[in-house]
């Protein structure tokens, strides 16, 4: 097949876009396809029509614009398969606040508050500590490779935090920090049907998970499959399996979450996750027994054989 990797990007994830992207070229190649990479930037939408040509888009896109729902928006237009969720999907996503009430049927979610910058010039801290407290986690509420994430255990580092990134964002999340197991995850679709792949522990030298823990090698150690009992493991498995299901995910994806006191708490989910040599998908998919060439391909196949635009052309 003739198959263009689209990497890059605009987003502040573009470096891990672009080491993912490559990869995931030079795997396709392996198996014999014909492969073009595209970075995607806006001048993209002057040639659309260029996109035709292929068979298959294999979306790597991380963060604003590739992963939130924009270009899944534009891809649809085209008719040509894409790899990833669909638009509806990766609009839901990508925004933590309504994730998290989207998925508070299935899982737990630790308590959260979403705050404005407006909100926080006016009243500074006083909400998130009459809705959440310390310690607490703030997030971005539309971004990813936890990227503007911060731990804060006392009202002073919260102060700071939140002033310091409502210099980059108008919108953050300050959530209940849960300290426990942090796990992912990964699903991927096998002839039109997901399949859980075994749960991998993260065990960061940091204080969590961060933006250095997932990208600079030795910074986490990785066990699979993840060590929370039998019983756990079933439960998280069914978790995630229902949260992939009812957001309607696509070809790949990961759930991420915490472990604590008997319970699964939900974290995020990825619907673009990274496919480099550090990523997490990859790593579980080779304890099931996929090599990560074979993995890129299946997935290439899955977009083909049933593209995410398939229910919306049907409406039209």
């Amino acid at each position: 097949m003739k198959v263009a990797v689209l990497l890059g990007g605009i987003s502040r994830e573009r470096e891990i876009s672009i080491r993912s992207g490559k990869r995931i070229a030079q795997a396709l190649a392996n198996f014999g396809h014909e492969v073009v990479e595209i970075d995607v930037n806006f001048n993209l939408l002057n040639n659309l029509n260029s996109l035709k040509q292929f068979d298959v888009l294999f979306n790597i896109l991380h963060g604003t614009f590739g992963e939130d729902g924009h270009l899944q928006a534009i891809l649809d237009t085209l008719g040509v398969p894409y790899t990833g969720s669909g638009m509806e999907t990766s609009v839901i996503a990508f925004d933590k606040y309504i994730c998290n009430l989207y998925v508070q049927d299935i899982a737990k979610v630790p308590k959260f508050v979403l705050i404005t910058k407006e909100e926080f010039k006016e009243h500074g801290i006083e909400k998130p500590l009459s809705y959440v407290g310390v310690p607490c986690v703030i997030k971005p509420r539309k971004e990813g490779s936890s990227i503007g994430t911060h731990i804060c255990f006392s009202e002073e580092e919260l102060f700071r935090n939140l002033n310091e990134e409502f210099e980059n964002y108008n919108e953050l999340i300050v959530q209940k920090y849960i300290k426990g197991t942090e796990i992912t995850v990964s699903i991927i679709d096998i002839d039109g049907k997901p399949l859980v792949l075994p749960i991998l522990e993260l065990r960061p030298k940091k204080l969590f998970y961060d933006y250095e823990a997932k990208y600079t090698d030795g910074m986490t150690e990785f066990i699979i499959p993840a060590q929370i009992g039998d019983e756990m493991t079933k439960r998280v498995e069914n978790i995630a399996l229902s949260i992939y299901t009812k957001l309607g995910c696509k070809h790949f994806s990961r759930v991420d979450g915490i472990v604590s006191n008997g319970e699964f708490y939900f974290l995020e989910v990825n619907t673009l996750p990274g496919m480099t040599e550090l990523s997490d998908l990859p790593m579980s998919a080779k304890a099931y027994g996929i090599e990560f060439d074979e993995l890129v391909n299946r997935i290439t196949i899955e977009a083909y054989k049933s593209p995410s635009f398939e229910s919306w052309k049907t409406k039209v």
